[in-house]
């Protein structure tokens, strides 16, 4: 199972810096949004993958760790509302430049506006 849980990580820190790469601004949200659930899966996995254990001291024989679980349920909602931030102030400066490039110019000869 923590074969299965790294490797999970590994592929949605590895999509997100890709897509971080980007130089469109959606593709960099979603590159953000996939680096944040990356860290909070590896903030879960700090505190011990237990399958069964109550996260209250005396109610099992190993009990998880609750501090990761508050860590995670945290970063939870200061992601959201970081992702919406950032939707916002892309939709903001794709209708002030007129592009959606992330550094305000027209990419290649290709692209379409």
């Amino acid at each position: 199972m923590e074969a299965l849980f790294s490797l999970v990580v590994g592929v949605l820190t590895a999509c997100g810096i890709y897509l971080l790469l980007r130089g469109r601004t959606f593709p960099v949200i979603v590159g953000l949004a996939l680096l944040g659930y990356a860290v909070n899966l590896f903030l879960f996995s700090t505190g011990g993958l237990h399958t069964h254990a109550a996260a209250v001291i005396g109610e099992s024989i190993s009990p998880a760790d609750p501090l990761p679980q508050a860590l995670v349920l945290t970063a939870i909602v200061i992601g959201f509302a970081m992702t919406a931030f950032v939707v916002i102030l892309a939709i903001r400066a794709r209708s002030e430049l007129g592009s959606d490039h992330v550094d305000g110019q027209q990419g290649e000869a290709g692209d379409a506006k």
